[in-house]
This record gives structure tokens, sequence and C-alpha cells, in this order.
């Protein structure tokens, strides 16, 4: 029975042509090559299974190869080639450092650096995994690798850059590599299946290449196992049972009966979904991608975003031009709060149930005063805010014109009643003396209705006095909520705010750097609480440095605390006399 191998590694590259993803890398290796322009040390960083250590072996390969290609690709046929390819070479060493990480390890390493090859010019050590070497290991090798014999060259791989010291990514070439995207990896697969007599649907194709998550070693090995599962002929369905994936037909119908407001048979798609097994945080993290792509294909020139089979594409395209810009935004509004509140709900169906609910309400009708009214759709908070201000702003007009109508033709009743439902009491002049209304008494009318149309428009905005009694507990609410900045919340605790006008509230620190860095990190977020709290929009926040002279001392050297011990205790002076203590 023949040996069976995996296809990640009976199809990995072993020249810079067929490395995927990677062509920039690829290029800039091969023209160091070209140019003899070789590093002693290379650090390739990256996730996984992008091709980071295929590349340091091709690069390896490449540059102790007796008769490269002009495209600077191994030959394969050489000495050097043929002994590496058959795990014999003492030219090209491989070490896990997820196994040896011991600093003995290095030092075992760092004699063996000293040996010239055998074969080829470079004696290439390929250390994987280099991110798990000790503390002691890392100190170990730095000398070393800043300063190798003329033989040797280093090329490091890790997926966690940021646990590799300074000192020595300092020392060393450092090459970045992407995630693959899902056009190359379905490209590949696509050639691979084609090798291996298999057929398999470019949708189904698409679904792998999407789990993979940008590494083509998972692509190949999920690949794989379908090919196991569902022998040569593998079709969509088989691969969403085999991988269990979410078919997006269900968000495709889900989103139909958003739009229809159906709540009845989004629930019961739900428990459909829960029902085989489906976990309910991937289901509405799956929404919210929906109404992402959605949204992107709003317009056609965002769509090549969408890393979608074509004839998926045309179905979102479809899906896309029936629902509005207003609907997708509340949709993934909602979708993404659902799914960041998840982990903290006690009932967390119910959790994501509600959210299904609220979003087939976005295009139901709106409910005020608890009766339908029919063919109005859901407003949001901003819009809802909008038309307020615009009315506010109608009424204040309206108030703007009958002032000048009070103005032409006199006061004419003991009582008016504008159309904000504030009472404006104003005496008028006997009937008998209208015709001879005097300009004293015009400028005194004049004025009462102005005065009564700012009384009008600071109740529409809806900006109340305050005085020091509703400042001091919605300023220690505001310390409280800067918890995250304890020096912030100390400093609005420390200092007692103070009014200096009606809507100015200053308040001092202890230094001239607290100031600046509170009015240049904080003073909007500060403004804002108190406006919104207060409910006062022209509310201002100064700050300013207490003077020396009334700062507080602070005692913090012993002696100091001791004179000031016995300075405010007489007592405690007498006892020091009489017993001739030495207090510190």
């Amino acid at each position: 029975m023949e040996r069976f191998i995996v296809s990640a590694r009976k199809y990995r590259p072993n020249s810079f042509e067929n490395l995927i993803g990677q062509e920039n890398i690829a290029k800039t290796l091969k023209n160091s090559i070209i140019r003899k322009q070789l590093a002693h040390a290379y650090l390739f960083c990256g996730p996984r299974g992008v091709g980071k250590t295929t590349s340091a072996r091709i690069f390896a390969k490449t540059i102790n190869c007796l008769n490269p290609s002009e495209n600077m690709d191994p030959c394969g046929v050489c000495e050097s080639c043929v002994s590496f390819a058959e795990g014999r070479s003492y030219s090209i060493h491989e070490l896990d450092a997820a196994s040896n990480n011991s600093v003995d390890d290095i030092r075992q390493l760092n004699d063996l650096v000293r040996i010239p090859p055998q074969i080829g010019k470079y004696s290439v050590y390929i250390i994987d995994e280099v991110h798990m070497l000790s503390q002691a290991a890392f100190n170990a090798f730095l000398k070393t690798l800043e300063e190798p014999p003329a033989h040797a060259i280093f090329i490091l791989a890790t997926t966690e850059k940021h646990k590799i010291l300074p000192t020595i990514l300092s020392r060393c070439q450092t090459y970045d590599f992407n995630r693959i995207s899902v056009e190359d990896i379905v490209r590949n697969l696509k050639g691979i299946a084609a090798k291996e007599s298999v057929t398999i649907d470019i949708e189904a194709l698409h679904i792998i290449a999407q789990k993979a998550d940008g590494a083509m070693r998972d692509a190949l090995t999920l690949f794989d196992q379908t090919v196991a599962f569902c022998g040569q002929n593998v079709s969509y369905e088989q691969v969403i049972s085999t991988l269990n994936v979410l078919d997006y037909e269900y968000y495709i119908r889900l989103t139909n009966h958003f739009l229809n407001s159906s709540h009845a048979e989004v629930m019961l798609i739900f428990d459909e979904i829960l029902s085989k097994g489906f976990n309910a945080l991937h289901f509405i993290s799956g929404l919210s991608s929906h109404f992402r792509d959605l949204l992107i294909c709003k317009e056609r020139s965002t769509q090549q975003l969408l890393d979608l089979a074509p004839s998926v594409t045309e179905k979102y395209r479809e899906q896309s031009d029936r629902c509005s810009l207003n609907f997708l935004y509340d949709a993934l509004s909602i979708t993404t709060a659902c799914e960041a509140g998840y982990k903290l709900s006690g009932n967390q169906r119910l959790h994501i149930e509600f959210a299904l609910f609220r979003l087939c309400r976005i295009t139901s009708p709106d409910w005020i005063s608890g009766e339908v009214k029919k063919g109005q759709p859901v407003k949001s908070e901003e819009r809802v805010k909008s038309e307020e201000r615009v009315k506010s702003e109608e009424r204040v007009k309206s108030e703007e014109v009958k002032s000048e109508e009070v103005k032409s033709e006199g006061v004419k009743s003991d009582e008016q009643v504008n159309n904000a439902g504030i009472e404006i009491k104003l005496k008028a002049e006997p009937q008998t003396k209208s015709m001879t209304t005097s300009i004293k008494d015009l400028m005194k009318s004049a004025e009462q209705t102005i005065s009564i149309q700012e009384e009008i428009r600071t109740q529409e905005r809806g900006e109340d006095d305050f005085d020091m009694e509703k400042l001091l507990p919605v300023w220690e609410k505001m310390a409280d909520s800067e918890k995250s900045l304890p020096n912030l919340a100390n400093a609005l605790r420390q200092c007692a705010p103070t009014i200096t006008d009606k809507t100015k509230i200053h308040f001092m620190v202890g230094n001239q750097a607290q100031k600046d860095w509170i009015e240049r990190k904080c003073i909007l977020r500060l403004n804002e609480y108190l406006q919104k709290h207060l409910n006062n929009k022209n509310i201002e926040l100064s700050i300013s440095v207490t003077p020396d002279d009334k700062r507080e001392k602070k005692l913090y050297l012993p002696d100091e605390k001791a004179n000031f011990l016995l300075g405010s205790n007489p007592e405690l002076k007498e006892l020091q006399n009489d017993l001739k203590l030495e207090i510190k």
C-alpha cells in the first residue's frame, strides 16, 4: 500500500516561483542573492501557515545550490539540493526552538556554528518558533548572532514577533509575511484538485479558503479532510456539513424575513440553527459579517472586497438592492451590540432572540403613546433629535412673529398662552387708552416679550439653571466615572469646583503639568459630562493651578513629620523635654 502524504507536505513549494501570496518577499530575497548582498541574520514573522519556514528552506537551498537557474531557483539535482531533500545535509540545519529552548541548546549551537560547510558556501541555521527561547538562551545567542563566522547565516522564524527581545530584532533583517488572500488559496486548491482528480465546486473551495483564515497549510488540511469524507466528488453541501460551516443561505433567508418583519419565521430559523449544533455567538458574528457584505455591495467599486464565489456575490448584490442604507446601518448597530454583550448576558439565547426581534422591528411601524401609526418607519435616536430641533426652531420663529405683532398692535388681553404652554401675563392698559399708547409703554411691552422668548428658548433647549447643591453630586459622579484614570479621578475629588458665572465652572489642580494634560486630553469629555447631567449646553469648564501659598504642604521626611507632631501637640513637646526624648 502506497504511503499517503498530506497535501501540505506533498505540494509544498520548492522554489520562489511556486511561493504563493508572498511575491514581494520572494523578489527581495532573490535580488539579495543576485546582488550578493546576503545578511548574516534574517527574521521571518507572520501568521501560521503562510510560508515562513518554506521560504527559509528555499532561500537556504538557493544560496548553497551549485547550479541555480537564472531566476535564482535551486536546480534540485546538485549534491547540495539532493542532500537537503533527503534530509542528510550538513550545510543546512533546522532547530525547533520550542523543544530546544534552554541556554545549553544555544551554547551547543554556538559551538556548531564554527564548523564550515561541507558542500556549498554557507552554513544556514533555520531556527523555528524562535520566540520560545528562554531569556538566558536569548542572551547567550546575542554575541553569535551579531558577529557570526563569514560562512554562517541565521534565519529565525516566529509567529509572535512581540515576544522577541529588541536586541535580537536590531540584529536581523525583518520580513513580515501577510495572510494569503482567498483568491490565491482558491486558485492553488483548484490546481491541486485537478492533479488529484478531485471534482469540487468553486463555492466549496471558497468555503475552505474562508475557513482557513489566510493560512495555506490550514486550507490544504481542510481540503484533505473533505476529500476523505466525500471522495473524489465534493459538493458544496458536503463541505459545509463536514467543516460545520453555517450556510450563507440562512443569512439570506433571515434578512428577507427582517425586511418583512416576520418574527415567527426568524425564531424558527434560529431554533433550527441551534438544533444543528452551531454556536450562537458564531451565528450572530456571521450575521454581522453578512450585513457588512450587503453594505459593501451597495457600491460597485467596493464589491471587490467580497471574498465570495461569483454566484454567491450575485445573490448578495440582489439582496443588497432590496436593503436601504438606514436598514443596514441599524442592523449592524444591533448585531455588534448583541455580540459585545453576549458573554455578559445571563440568558444568552434570549439575548440573541431579543436582538433578532429588534432587527424585525427596524422596518415595522413606529409605536408612539402605545398606538401604532401605520406607514411610519422606526426612527433612530439621531433622527428624532433632529426633528425635535427643527420643531423647536419653528416654535421660536413663531414666537418672534407674534412679538412683532405685539409691538405693532399693543397688548390686547390680560392673559396670553404661547405655543410652548407657558402662561404670559401682561397687564393691558384700559381700552380707552389703547389709541394713545406711549413709546415708553411700547418699549416696556417689547422688553417683556423678549424676556419671555428667552425663557421659551431656554426651556426648549433644555438649559436648566444650577447651583452648588446640584453641581456637587454631579461632580462626584463624574469623578467616579473616571476610574480608568486614577490621577484624574483623584484630582476631581480633591479640588472642589466653584461657579464663577451662571454657566462657568472653575476648579484648581496641583501643578502646571496636570493642568496641561487635562486641558489637552480630558477637558472636552468633562465638559460634555457636565452639560449632559446638568442639562445645560452652555456650561464651560476652566482650570487653573493652585498658588503656592494656598497649596497644602505634604510631609514626606521623618523629621518633617516629627516637627509637625511636636508643633501641634504641646503635651508631646513637654513629654519630650521631661524625658529627654529624641523623636524622629
